[in-house]
């Protein structure tokens, strides 16, 4: 057997940032590395254990015998092993065998920057490599003009092993979906797919937020070159690429990052500080800076490889509170005696400075349900960095309004207006995501109000209002189409519900959203700032309606917005304009392609020189019900 020849891909220079936290590509030094040594072929194997007395390469290539092939380790207490192996080639299954210095234990487990890993249930890394020919220059090239803040950011969220399965219920692989998925996002005009997590998890139901391959796209849908495909069509048709990133917490699976060299290595050794009671998964410790290496490692990974727009940073509360989800007594203040956990906020804050300093035309946005301030504020005013927030409030908010049956939801109206309050103390995204649609939630459709067409009603009203609201958008799949059953991880979407009426105009609907938001300027140059919005009338509580203006860049591009929340047709409503002229219907949630009534505005609408809400024109309208009508001037 061929025996490990001391190699090392290190210099002192990576040494010293690996030490000092500031080694931002440690994927390309530490893992598995098919490489050539003095003319022969073989890999490279690197890994951070510093409390092991030896490291022992296994796999199929040495039958999985611990000492056969060990690393070396290296002089300078960087607590790395590493050593070159002849003759291992690409597909080989491999795994480190760790004996503890301090305890003696035995750990047996993946390697922390795998590219590939086995199929689960089985949990060996794989050694690979990432060659690939790239396709999308162009949209790599100009993605700040789809993905800035003052372009339209609306995203299809993706459970990739339930958006749509085969025969026998078996998942679709990367390469199906790079031609089914990405035509249909195409088709419907969403701006960008956010992916729910598709690095490596062992456990189908954690839906991928519980990771032991933070570098490989799992296995289930096929290798890493076929997910970069899917990526890659989705660029060529225009589309933004998301990942949901969770650098929050990971699972203590025996073969994962816990407990690693017998240590606490990436685990914060304190357990109110490194085990979070909700998930019953370990935390990791942000204060160590060889763990704020990988973890920024890895997000400048997924950038930098698979050419990711943005990634959206999970459970982002959990991380900025000590006291998050603990009971008194449970956890410990910081050196202020504050509950703000400070080492996650540097990291935080070095994360996103790192990703927008090397990353032009990226994204972060943060799931974050606090009102922990300035978190989507830039670093250097002190805020966390990210690009955008998820409107956790504005979602509750409406969710509780629409909730309500329409006749009481004139007592009910300040639950929509409150959300204009603080709507631009943060750069918003409006999520309705996967976690309103599970655990006994209901889906969208069911927790509308009223009889079956009341609640298609609503449900288009509901749509049209968010996405009239100030913010970017975000939608889970199946929403589009009015996914009347919870959604389960286990099963496709109900797509056989496309071919009811009721159901086809729903998407039809989100169709012609999507196209209404890119073509009107005024719902998305200014989305972020108070001078894009403006109120005609929030008070109107009697007939539970609400008007207002979209503001953009050029004044005759404004858009009004008239949402009428109850069945009753207003005819001869009266909504103050600023200016003379003429108003165009252009989007109407009502219209029959919809499944709604029909009842429509003419074409042409002329502003009469009638005071009213305080302006000094005025324009009549027939308002539809449950729902929402956009308007231009012409």
């Amino acid at each position: 057997m061929t025996k490990v020849i001391v190699h090392s891909l290190f210099t002192d220079f990576d040494i010293d940032l690996f030490k000092a936290g500031k080694h931002f590509k440690l994927y390309e030094k530490l893992g598995a590395h098919l490489i050539e040594v003095n003319g022969v072929k073989g890999v490279y194997f690197a890994v951070w254990a510093p409390t092991a007395q030896s490291v022992s390469v296994v796999g199929d290539f040495n039958y999985w015998t611990q000492g056969e092939h060990n690393l070396n380790v290296r002089w300078d207490s960087s607590g790395i092993w590493e050593g070159f192996i002849p003759d291992i080639s690409k597909g080989a299954l491999y795994k480190y065998k760790i004996q503890s210095s301090i305890n003696g234990v035995i750990t047996e487990k993946a390697d922390p920057f795998a590219l590939y890993c086995e199929k689960p249930p089985h949990t060996a890394s794989v050694v690979w490599d990432l060659d690939y020919k790239w396709k999308d220059e162009n949209w790599m090239q100009n993605r700040q003009q789809h993905n800035a803040l003052d372009k339209p950011y609306s995203v299809y969220e993706v459970h990739l092993g339930s958006w749509k399965r085969a025969d026998h219920n078996r998942f679709l692989s990367y390469l199906e979906l790079a031609d089914d998925l990405v035509k249909y996002v195409k088709e419907t005009g969403f701006t960008h797919v956010e992916f729910m997590p598709i690095m490596e998890y062992p456990y189908d139901p954690s839906w991928g937020y519980q990771l032991t391959g933070y570098f490989a796209p799992t296995s289930r849908f096929g290798k890493p070159q076929d997910f970069m495909v899917l990526v890659d069509r989705l660029h060529q048709e225009g589309i933004g690429v998301i990942l949901d990133w969770v650098p929050s917490h990971f699972p203590d699976d025996a073969h994962g990052l816990g407990y690693f060299d017998g240590s606490h290595l990436y685990e914060h050794p304190d357990r109110r500080k490194g085990y979070h009671p909700d998930w019953k998964s370990l935390v990791f410790n942000y204060g160590r800076n060889e763990v704020r290496a990988f973890l920024i490692s890895n997000a400048v990974f997924w950038l930098q490889n698979y050419h990711v727009d943005g990634l959206r940073v999970d459970a982002v509360a959990s991380m900025l509170y000590l006291d998050y989800s603990r009971k008194e007594g449970e956890w410990e203040a910081n050196i202020f005696g504050g509950r703000e956990n400070l080492d996650s906020i540097s990291f935080l804050k070095e994360f996103n400075e790192v990703i927008y300093a090397n990353f032009y035309g990226v994204q972060t946005i943060a799931e974050e349900s606090t009102s922990f301030p300035m978190v989507s504020r830039p670093t250097f005013t002190g805020g966390l960095g990210f690009g955008m927030k998820w409107m956790m409030g504005w979602m509750h908010d409406t969710l509780k309004y629409f909730q309500k049956e329409t006749v009481y939801r004139k007592y009910h109206q300040n639950d929509l207006t409150f959300s204009m309050t603080y709507a631009f103390t943060e750069n918003f995204m409006l999520p309705f995501s996967h976690d309103e649609v599970v655990y006994g939630k209901q889906s969208l459709i069911y927790k509308m109000p009223g009889d079956e067409w009341q609640r298609f009603a609503n449900l288009r009203l509901l749509y049209g209002y968010m996405f009239t609201h100030p913010g970017t958008k975000l939608l889970f799949m199946g929403a589009e189409f009015g996914q009347t059953s919870e959604w389960n991880f286990e099963q496709s979407l109900d797509w056989h519900l496309l071919q009811y009426d009721f159901h086809s105009g729903i998407k039809r609907l989100i169709t012609d959203l999507n196209q209404l938001y890119k073509s009107q300027p005024a719902l998305y140059e200014k989305q972020f700032t108070a001078d894009g919005f403006e109120w005609i009338n929030y008070s109107d509580h009697q007939n539970a309606v609400l008007s207002y203006i979209r503001k953009g860049n050029n004044p005759d591009e404004n858009v009004i917005v008239v949402c009428n929340f109850t069945q009753v047709v207003r005819e001869n409503y009266r909504i103050g304009i600023s200016k003379k002229g003429k108003l165009e219907e252009i989007f109407n949630s009502d219209a029959s392609i919809y499944g709604g009534s029909g009842i429509e505005n003419g074409k042409s609408l002329k502003i009469e020189s009638i005071p009213y809400d305080g302006r000094e024109f005025s324009v009549e309208l027939i308002l539809p019900p449950l729902s929402v009508t956009v308007y231009s001037f012409s």
